[in-house]
C-alpha cells in the first residue's frame, strides 16, 4: 500500500456540533429517501432478481437492448450483455416460462438457458439477509463494546458503520430516481455492504485506539490514526473505481454493482469517522466522563 501525505487539519477551528452536524445531517436525509422510497414502491430499496423472484434467459440475439425489451410484452426487468459475445441474459419479472421462451423464439433468439425462481423462495432470501446483516451488525457492536468497554467510544464506532450502510442505499434510490444507474440489492450488493461494515470497523477502531490507548496528544493521535487510515480508504476507494470502470467495460455482471457501492460507503466511511467519530471523541476525553 502506498502512503501519501495526508494534511493536517485544524480541528480546533471548529466545534464538536460543526463536526458531527454535517454526517448526521447527511444521514438524516438518507433515512428520509429510504422512507419515501418505501412509501412510494414498498421496499426500502429496489430489489433485484434474488429477493423478488421471477425469469432469467440467456438467449443468442443479433439486436440491441432496446429492440430486445420491445420483443416481449412482459416486464423486462434488466438486459446484460455477455461481453465477447452476441449473448444477452434477460431478466423478467414474471415466472410465466413458457411463454417468455415462446416470445424469444418468435422473435428469432436462440434461447440457451432458463432460470425461475419464484417469489415464495425470494421472500425467503429477504428474511435471510435480513437476519445475517442484524447478526453482523449485533455481533460487531458487541465486539466494540468488548474492546472499548465505555458507551462513548463504542457507540462511536456503531453509529459510523449504521451511517457507512444507510448512506450507500440511499444513494442507489437516488440514482434509480433519476434515471443514472438502476443498482438493486442482490445477494452481491449485500455481500458488499458487509464488507462496509468491515471497512468501517477496522478505520473507526484504528482511530479510536490511537486516540485512547497510545501515547501522545490528542490531534497527535490523530494525524498518526489519518496517516494510515485515510491512505487505507483512499487507496481502497481507487480500486474499487478501477474495478468499477472495468467491470463496466468488458460487460462484468454484478461487480460495478458491488464496485459503486463500496466506492459510495468508503467515501461516506472518510467523512463519518474523521468528523463524526472525532467529535465523539473529543468530547469524551475534554468534556465527558473521561475528564
Amino acid at each position: 500500500m502506498v502512503e501519501f501525505e495526508v494534511p493536517e487539519i485544524d480541528y480546533d477551528r471548529y466545534s464538536n456540533r460543526q463536526l458531527a452536524a454535517v454526517p448526521l445531517a447527511v444521514l438524516g436525509v438518507s433515512l428520509l429517501v429510504l422512507v419515501a422510497w418505501y412509501f412510494l414502491n414498498g421496499t426500502p430499496v429496489p430489489l433485484g432478481f434474488d429477493f423478488t423472484g421471477g425469469t432469467e434467459l440467456r438467449i443468442v440475439a443479433d439486436a440491441s437492448k432496446s429492440e430486445i425489451q420491445q420483443a416481449f410484452d412482459a416486464d423486462v426487468a434488466a438486459v446484460r450483455p455477455v461481453q465477447g459475445s452476441n449473448e444477452y441474459i434477460v431478466t423478467f419479472t414474471t415466472t410465466n416460462q413458457q411463454q417468455l421462451v415462446t416470445a424469444a423464439e418468435s422473435a428469432g433468439f436462440e434461447v440457451l438457458s432458463q432460470n425461475v425462481r419464484s417469489g415464495a423462495f425470494g421472500s425467503v432470501n429477504q428474511r435471510n439477509t435480513l437476519v445475517g446483516l442484524g447478526i453482523a451488525f449485533v455481533g460487531m457492536s458487541l465486539l466494540v463494546f468488548l474492546l472499548f468497554r465505555t458507551f462513548v467510544p463504542s457507540i462511536a464506532v456503531v453509529i459510523s458503520a449504521f451511517s457507512d450502510i444507510i448512506i450507500p442505499l440511499a444513494l442507489m434510490n437516488v440514482m434509480a430516481a433519476i434515471g443514472l444507474m438502476n443498482i438493486e440489492l442482490s445477494l452481491g450488493t449485500v455481500a458488499a455492504l458487509l464488507m462496509l461494515i468491515g471497512y468501517s470497523v477496522d478505520s473507526d477502531i484504528l482511530l479510536n485506539n490511537h486516540i485512547l490507548r497510545r501515547r501522545g496528544g490528542f490531534y497527535e493521535s490523530t494525524y498518526r490514526a489519518m496517516q494510515t487510515g485515510v491512505t487505507m480508504t483512499v487507496t481502497s476507494i481507487s480500486a474499487m473505481i478501477v474495478m468499477t470502470i472495468v467491470a463496466t467495460l468488458f460487460s462484468i455482471p454484478l461487480l460495478p454493482d458491488i464496485g459503486i457501492i463500496l466506492v459510495f460507503g468508503l467515501t461516506a466511511d472518510l467523512m463519518n469517522t474523521y468528523m463524526l467519530n472525532l467529535s465523539l471523541l473529543r468530547w469524551y476525553k475534554f468534556e465527558g466522563v473521561a475528564r
